[in-house]
């Protein structure tokens, strides 16, 4: 009889954390609202899919800073991306599920035209994506976080 009341209370207790967990297999794949590292604003409204086991993303609205062109093209990067529109842009790609995170791939930074390594993570219950790029190993790059693009939470400039 003790047993099974102190079960019952534990798992009454344990119930409202369970329903608090971050979900075992959120997926990247949506719309997310870029969010600039270091001023904090919003840069972009990207998308990422998947095909394959693969994901990849593409740039489907930006918001320059005030005397910056509208429709700017990315004249540092190099090779089949070399001044081709940044709105429209395939901008990360080859990234395959390791775990909880993505990983294995590519990012390009439009603004330096550099490709970087990289991978995500979906983190805050779905809500925003861990975003890093580097060069070699983990440790030399930088961080983003990402909020996803709900009805009810529109880019805002």
């Amino acid at each position: 009889m003790r047993l099974t009341s102190l079960l019952a209370l534990v798992a009454v207790a344990v119930a409202p954390l369970a329903s608090r967990a971050e979900p075992l297999d959120p997926s990247p794949v949506g719309r997310w609202q870029t969010i600039d590292d270091e001023t904090h604003r919003p840069k972009s409204v990207v998308r990422l899919w998947q095909k394959d086991g693969v994901l990849y993303g593409n740039i489907e609205e930006i918001f320059p800073e005030p005397g910056k062109p509208k429709d700017p093209v990315c004249d540092q990067c190099e090779g089949a991306l070399k001044d081709k529109p940044i709105v429209g842009m395939m901008f990360l790609w080859g990234l395959r599920r390791d775990g909880n995170e993505w990983s294995g791939g590519r990012i390009v930074d439009p603004e330096n035209g550099k490709i970087y390594r990289c991978n995500v993570q979906v983190v805050s219950g779905g809500m925003r994506l861990k975003v890093r790029g580097y060069i070699g190993v983990s440790l030399l790059g930088r961080t983003q976080y990402w909020e996803r693009v709900t009805i009810d939470r529109m880019p805002v400039n």
